[in-house]
This record gives C-alpha cells, sequence and structure tokens, in this order.
C-alpha cells in the first residue's frame, strides 16, 4: 500500500465540553482514539504513515513514537506557528509522502477495505479518487453528487438536492495535483476536491459501510460504543 497523511492537526473546538487536548488523545473505549486508528490502517495492510499535527501535536507524538509499537512506520508533519488547514498540510508533508498516497481524517474511523479504493484510483487515470458513502442526510449534509460511478460535483457549502452522497473520507492522490499551492500556507482539502470534481478529474469509489467520527460529542459517544463492540467480539 502505499504511504497514508492522517490529518490530525485540528482543535477540536466543539469536544471541549468532554475532552481537553488534541482530539486524536480523546480516549475512546478507553484508549487514546488514534491507537484505534493505527491498528485499523496496520490491518489494512499500511507500513507507512504520515501524522499532519498542529494544536498540542507534541502529545501525539510523545503517545504515538515512532509507530513501531502498533506496526507500523510514523514520521510526523508539523504545522508550524500557524494552522495550515487540511489542504496545506498535505502540501507541507509531501515531500514525506511519495508519488501517490492515501489521505484520511484524524477525527473519523472508517471500517472498510483499503485495497478495492486503492485499485479503484489505479484503473481511473485520474490524480485524485473521492470515496464516497449513500448518506441522504442521515449522519450528516450530503455534499456529493455520485451518479454511474462519477462524482458530478462536490460542494460542502452549498449542497444542492441532487446529492444524496457524503465525502466518506478516504481520499488517493497523485503528489503533482498538490505541487502548485503554495508552500506553509493555509488551504482547504474541500476547496480542491470541489475544483477537482468540477474539472471532472475526480474519480469516485462508493463504500457501503457507514463511517464513524469523534467531531462532535453525540459522534464520540456512537463511535465509543461502536468499539467497546468490536473489543467484546
Amino acid at each position: 500500500m502505499p504511504s497514508l497523511a492522517l490529518l490530525a492537526g485540528g482543535f477540536g473546538t466543539r469536544l471541549r465540553s468532554v475532552a481537553s487536548g488534541p482530539k486524536a488523545l480523546v480516549r475512546v473505549a478507553g484508549e487514546p482514539f488514534i491507537a484505534h486508528q493505527l491498528r485499523l490502517l496496520v490491518r489494512e495492510r499500511f507500513t507507512h504513515v504520515v501524522i499532519c499535527t498542529g494544536y498540542l501535536g507534541d502529545q501525539i507524538e510523545a503517545f504515538v513514537g515512532d509507530g513501531s509499537a502498533f506496526g507500523c512506520r510514523v514520521q510526523y508533519s508539523r504545522d508550524g506557528e500557524k494552522p495550515l488547514g487540511t489542504g496545506g498540510a498535505i502540501r507541507n508533508a509531501l515531500p514525506l509522502l511519495g508519488g501517490c498516497f492515501f489521505v484520511t481524517y484524524g477525527d473519523s474511523y472508517l471500517d472498510t477495505p483499503f485495497a478495492p479504493i486503492y485499485q479503484a484510483f489505479l484503473r481511473s487515470g485520474q490524480p485524485a479518487l473521492m470515496s464516497v458513502f449513500r448518506n441522504d442526510n442521515q449522519w450528516d449534509t450530503s455534499n456529493v453528487e455520485f451518479s454511474e460511478g462519477a462524482i458530478r460535483s462536490y460542494d460542502k457549502v452549498h449542497p444542492t438536492a441532487a446529492m444524496h452522497h457524503i465525502d466518506y473520507g478516504i481520499g488517493l492522490f497523485d503528489a503533482d495535483v498538490f505541487r502548485d499551492s503554495p508552500l506553509h500556507q493555509p488551504s482547504d482539502l474541500g476547496n480542491l476536491f470541489r475544483d477537482l470534481a468540477a474539472r471532472k478529474l475526480l474519480a469516485g469509489y462508493e463504500v457501503h459501510q457507514r463511517f464513524y467520527e469523534i467531531g462532535s460529542p453525540a459522534g464520540l459517544a456512537e463511535t465509543d460504543a461502536f468499539l467497546s463492540r468490536l473489543q467484546v467480539k
């Protein structure tokens, strides 16, 4: 599998009522959330993970270390003095990631096979791929128009009635997609996805397992219950 960038630089503002510190270290099912994520990634045969850190990133590094405790190699790409956003963080991490790479989010648990997503990316011939899930506004606002295996449009700010899917949280990119972006400047990955979709340069892959997230107290409670059930099995 290619390298994977794990975006873990958020402030976790919506979780301040139930936890402090970086979201990646919020305790879920008895341990920091990032431990669950890394074990999932190792299960999916990732051997190299680049964690993009920002707020209190030193605490994440202290817990994860070099990744050997989880069975993978972990490197870090740090925002620096100012937050770079999701797009800027990836641009900053390019020297560590290789020619193509996965991207996923530090507040999501995505229990789905990753290898078929990678194969779909290779078959597509496109420079980027977004995984999607048919959401129908059930867990969050649907923001993707997806039909006949293609992403027609993506907009998380101005969704339309034709959007029944949502960005699942697993992306794949050729590194060249980011090379023209200015280094050390904030940018949003959502804007890049939107522009690629408008230019018909964004492949799509539909996932059928629902996502779990810890970005809100409600999502945290649901994810805690899900992962606790997995530990019992």
